[in-house]
């Protein structure tokens, strides 16, 4: 058999670390070869040193004939590497990445590559992707009256309950002890990427959520970006940031719209956070790039749960139930009742208007894959299966909703009762419709004002005899972890402040 890939007495030390030793194997023409171990075998750095990313200490290596130190480029450009790790340079723009890799593959037109792209996925190749003040008008001039008036009108609701979560954060300073003084400031991120839907479902409500929001908190810069519609920027979209607070507006969707804003690019400065709602894809993306800016949260399909007993009818569990199944092929949608009979009723509700519901393709792929119903015997293991489940919506119409608001403590957000629903909570009551999926409601909330905010805490001593008595305490507490140089910030002062004679690199008496 031809002889591919040999890698003769391979060794790499980091330092006196030795991360791979005298490894020798080769792969033949045809034959599918793997490398196992656990982590810090040895397999990456070894996949590496076959490609030259990295130098080996000693040993050699040559692919199809080809000496890896000598002949690295070569190598490249007839296989491929995935890492499982997502890494970008540290100081070089999305844009200036992009047209080192077309340099590296020698691709035409490098330059108007980007363009090329939104044209080929968007059918849409502007001059700039950021709109013009005149461009905003423009497009705000086309939204209907009507639309207008309910878009400042959802916006209101969102903007006074987010004011008045605002209020509810408070900068704190005290006085711990005598000479003590502790406290922290709530600061807010200093620019922030919003993405907003608009492939399947242009979603203006997620520009109030995530814009607005970021507004209200004090953001100093705000930039928006969402996918075109047809060809062109959606009016309400833009509209909808733009009286949000936008500062910057762009037209771009897709994971680009989302790495333009976390790395940069020539026209596009990175910002500190990223947040808003997205297909899988975009979902990806965030969390990809989680690390190197914030995130609101990691999201999933949608999921809605309606919490019934039979103060309830099934029309009304089953409305509810498809209202968000019709979000997408995968949103799962479920029932949690101790009424048989409303069970039974709710299945046959589904199947009547999954007949004339204009999204019934997609609700009922995702009720048939994803759709349950859990009967339960009593209110107690109805609220234990519910909060195991931690879905994002919950729905309660039971004829004890308060009692459910009280011992509920994973989900995304409540909607109790059933003159209430996930609908309003989405678009308009003034609530945040971003919010956590796959069971993360049982580590954190959803989107909200303070999600925004940093919260910072400073620490001052103003007198003599507080430094030196913290000091004793903080020296020898240092030493008991065997932090001598910990210790010594605490000892100097001991010694100035106190004017005590502690023994250099000892804990004080």
């Amino acid at each position: 058999m031809t002889e591919k890939i040999l890698v003769n007495k391979l060794t790499k030390y980091y330092g006196s670390f030795k991360a791979v030793s005298n490894v020798s194997f080769k792969v033949n023409e045809g034959e599918v070869f793997g490398l196992i171990g656990p982590n810090g075998a040895g397999k990456s750095t070894t996949m590496r040193s076959m490609l030259n990313f990295i130098f080996p200490t000693s040993g050699n290596i040559t692919i199809n004939g080809l000496d890896s130190k000598v002949d690295y480029l070569k190598i490249r450009s007839l296989i491929g590497y995935l890492p499982g790790e997502f890494t970008t340079y540290e100081n070089m723009t999305g844009s200036e990445f992009l047209k080192h890799m077309l340099y590296l593959r020698k691709v035409p037109e490098k330059e108007k590559y980007a363009i090329e792209l939104s044209k080929k996925f968007d059918n849409f190749s502007p001059d700039s992707f950021r709109l013009s003040e005149d461009e905003i008008r423009e497009c705000m001039e086309k939204v209907d009256q009507r639309d207008l008036d309910d878009i400042i009108f959802a916006q209101k609701q969102i903007r006074r309950f987010a004011e008045a979560q605002l209020g509810s954060i408070k900068d704190i300073e005290l006085e711990t002890m005598p000479g003590v003084i502790l406290g922290h400031r709530n600061i807010p991120v200093q620019s922030v990427g919003c993405y907003v839907p608009g492939g399947k479902f242009p979603m203006v409500a997620s520009a109030h959520m995530s814009v607005l929001t970021a507004s209200v908190a004090g953001v100093p810069r705000i930039i928006a970006s969402a996918p075109p519609v047809n060809g062109e920027p959606h009016p309400a979209i833009v509209t909808a940031m733009k009286l949000g607070g936008a500062h910057e507006i762009y037209v771009l969707g897709g994971i680009q719209a989302v790495a333009a804003m976390a790395i940069g690019t020539e026209s596009i400065k990175p910002v500190d956070m990223l947040v808003g709602p997205g297909n899988a894809f975009v979902a990806e993306a965030k969390r990809q790039l989680f690390g190197r800016v914030g995130i609101d949260l990691f999201a999933g399909p949608t999921e809605t749960m309606v919490i019934a007993d039979n103060s309830v009818d099934a029309e009304m569990c089953a409305t509810d139930l498809l209202g968000q199944a019709e979000h997408g092929y995968n949103s799962p949608a479920c029932l949690i009742t101790n009424s048989k009979k409303l069970a039974e009723d709710t299945i046959s509700e589904i199947e009547r208007l999954l007949k004339i519901l204009p999204t019934s393709e997609t609700a009922r792929a995702s009720w048939d894959n994803y759709g349950d119903i859990i009967l339960c015997s009593t209110h107690e293991e109805m609220l234990k299966v519910a909060n195991d489940m931690a879905y994002e919506h919950v729905q309660i119409m039971t004829d004890r909703d308060d009692w459910y608001l009280k011992n509920m403590h994973s989900y995304g957000a409540l909607f109790l009762g059933p003159r209430t629903n996930v609908a309003n909570g989405d678009k308009v009551i003034g609530t945040n419709h971003t919010l956590p999926t796959k069971k993360a409601g049982k580590y954190t909330g959803g989107l909200w004002v303070g999600k925004f905010i940093k919260t910072h805490s400073y620490q001052r001593i103003i007198t003599d005899e507080a430094a030196s008595f913290i000091g004793e305490y903080g020296s020898r507490l240092c030493m008991l972890e065997g932090f001598v140089g910990h210790a010594e910030q605490c000892n100097v002062r001991v010694r100035r402040y106190g004017g005590k004679n502690v023994p250099y690199g000892e804990a004080a008496e």
